[in-house]
């Protein structure tokens, strides 16, 4: 059996997260792949144990590492880059937590409107209902034309994101982007109706 050969000395002392950062930032995109490769099983858990959805977790995981390269937000003197990941995987899944219980709550008041539409109104929930409605067109109205137009392809089309954006032919993060800010803006604007 023959030897075998010597180890290979880059090989045996591995790449500091400084350094793939240093490189990452003059244009070497193999080091975000390589930091991919030590932190994403980590990024993942996070999201995932936060989340509780596969599929949202995953999305964000590559949000997350594609923001780090694009952003360059990180500084290796206020900390490791796994601990800048954890903060920025927990920071962003607490936004998407934020913005589901806020499009819940606009469902919520889209599925009473058409529930109340769905039988015979007599003349007061008729009057409410009217009433609803108003305040949720004016809402929708002061939304901007981008923002606007993607809930409402959303909630009275019933397409998902990905749909809307083969429908749009915009990027899919783009139409993330419209229907987070859009939704922040519309549940501000009914609070303010309420008040």
């Amino acid at each position: 059996m023959p030897p075998l050969p010597p180890p290979d000395p880059q090989m045996s002392s591995p790449v500091s997260d400084r350094d793939l950062v240093t490189r990452l930032w003059a244009g070497d995109t193999t080091a975000l792949a390589t930091l991919y490769d030590r932190y994403s099983s980590m990024v993942y858990t996070l999201a995932l144990k936060m989340l509780s959805n596969p599929a949202e977790a995953e999305d964000l995981t590559q949000e997350v590492f594609v923001n780090f390269w694009q952003r360059r937000q990180y500084d290796a003197e206020r900390g490791s880059v796994g601990s800048y990941l954890v903060t920025n995987t927990r920071s962003r899944a607490l936004d998407r937590l934020r913005i589901s219980s806020g499009r819940a709550v606009i469902l919520q008041r889209f599925q009473r409107i058409s529930e109340a539409s769905a039988r015979s109104p007599n003349p007061v929930d008729y009057a409410a209902q009217h009433e609803q409605n108003q305040h949720l067109r004016a809402a929708l109205d002061q939304l901007p034309t981008t923002e606007r137009e993607v809930l409402e392809i959303a909630y009275f089309q019933g397409l998902t994101q990905a749909e809307i954006s083969a429908q749009l032919g915009i990027p899919l993060g783009t139409v993330k982007s419209r229907c987070r800010q859009g939704l922040l803006r519309l549940r501000t604007l009914l609070q303010h109706q309420k008040d």
